[in-house]
């Protein structure tokens, strides 16, 4: 307590009638704890060690979320981005009958970006001796890009051949596929599809052979390691017995993804109620809630740091309080209020509190940046979707980890303010 503060000036403050230094004096007195002093050794280090927790569990925490939002969003990025955000198919397997009016009717829907017809067709890919599962994709080049960029990762071949030869079975596999089966660019394979004509003896099985043109790798390992494409009209030809211009897709690119189901429901509308539809939302909910997940148990795990750090302002407050009992009376019997005595020690936590978390995000934000800026963490990109982890530190999460952080600190405060108002002036100076 300041020894040059007068009973009068003192008594003023503790009434609001005046402050120090533009700061009440429950405040002032809080900020004066905080400095280490001689002989006070003790409280000093136990306060740094709490701003030091709690710059720790807040910068870990950061640094935690950055992680999980960086891969969401790269997953959300690369994997929406390689597939169609919205597809438009028959409730029962068949294909969709001159699908050019139907896309017509859909093209011109709020929020849809392009729309391209497909044909999927599972089947198995054989080169020598070897033979690997595929689902072989017929696509319209031209549209094709402009609903999906998975096309756009060749690593060896070019799409020409699909586009300007559209008749001819020329196929583009994926990387893994192609190591899988030992098929390079420029060789033929074989694909064997059961069910594929109808003889006396039923339903039999047909291998078409198919020229590889070229080789993808999006960095996707179901992509890669199953996937193939050919041109609509050689799709077309593995069924003769659909005639005219027929597709078993129509797939959708969106200006805004998040408006997925609400486009869902009107190309649904538009197409009738034989159709169905399926959005990246639905095919990529179990991806997306596992990351959901890790997201709060990273929460959990690392904000241990924090509650540890506000046990360390319990003790590091209590300790106090017993040290400062004499003055806590004086205090007392000068008029304070026992609301503003609790403040004091309410103050000093929530300080601690407040600049270990300003610590912690100043340190962490500028090395998130850092750490995506320049890379640091590679990873398999086989594996993920990227080859390094991204850090993407939003906004948002400062708000909210701050905000915990604060509230922990208050409630670590309780305990030791009760203590500073159960004091008793009369008993405590009686032998001063």
């Amino acid at each position: 307590m300041n020894r040059c503060l007068r009973p009068q000036a003192l008594l003023r403050a503790w009434a609001g009638q005046a402050t120090l230094g533009g700061v009440r004096l429950p405040g002032f007195i809080a900020l004066r704890y905080l400095r280490p002093r001689r002989g006070r050794g003790v409280i000093s280090i136990v306060t740094a060690i709490a701003i030091v927790g709690f710059a720790a569990g807040v910068g870990a925490l950061i640094m935690a979320l950055a992680v999980t939002n960086g891969f969401r969003d790269a997953l959300q990025t690369e994997l929406v981005g390689a597939t169609a955000q919205v597809d438009l198919l028959r409730r029962q397997p068949a294909a969709i009958d001159d699908y050019p009016a139907l896309m017509e009717r859909v093209r011109h829907l709020p929020h849809v970006a392009a729309v391209a017809p497909e044909i999927y067709t599972a089947g198995l890919l054989i080169h020598g001796d070897l033979s690997h599962e595929v689902v072989l994709k017929g696509i319209d080049p031209a549209q094709e890009l402009q609903v999906s960029h998975l096309l756009e990762h060749l690593a060896a071949g070019t799409l020409r051949p699909l586009a300007d030869q559209p008749q001819q079975p020329n196929i583009i596999l994926g990387k893994d596929l192609a190591d899988a089966i030992g098929a390079y660019n420029g060789e033929w394979v074989d694909l064997y599809l059961p069910n594929a004509e109808l003889t006396p003896l039923g339903m039999a099985g047909k291998r078409f052979s198919f020229h590889i043109v070229g080789i993808f790798q999006s960095g996707f390992l179901d992509f890669d390691s199953g996937w193939a494409f050919t041109s609509l009209a050689a799709a077309q030809a593995l069924r003769p017995q659909n005639q005219g211009q027929w597709a078993t897709h129509i797939e959708f690119r969106l200006d805004d993804i998040y408006q997925a189901d609400n486009v869902a429901r009107a190309a649904q509308a538009a197409a009738g109620p034989e159709f169905t539809t399926l959005t990246w939302i639905s095919q990529n909910r179990p991806i997306f809630q596992a990351l959901q997940l890790e997201r709060l148990g990273t929460i959990l795990v690392i904000g241990l740091v924090v509650l540890v750090a506000a046990l360390n302002i319990l003790i590091m407050l209590t300790m106090l309080v017993m040290e400062k009992r004499k003055e806590i009376a004086v205090l007392l019997s000068l008029g304070a209020r026992r609301r503003q005595i609790r403040r004091i020690f309410v103050y000093q936590g929530l300080w601690i509190a407040g600049l270990g978390t300003a610590v912690g995000l100043g340190i962490a934000y500028p090395l998130a940046w850092a750490a995506n800026h320049y890379r640091w963490i590679h990873v398999s990109a086989e594996v993920y979707a990227v080859d390094y982890i991204p850090f993407h530190p939003h906004p948002l999460d400062a708000v909210i980890v701050s905000v915990l952080a604060l509230a922990v600190a208050w409630v670590a405060t309780l305990y030791p303010a009760r203590r500073a108002l159960a004091v008793l002036p009369a008993e405590t100076l009686r032998y001063e």
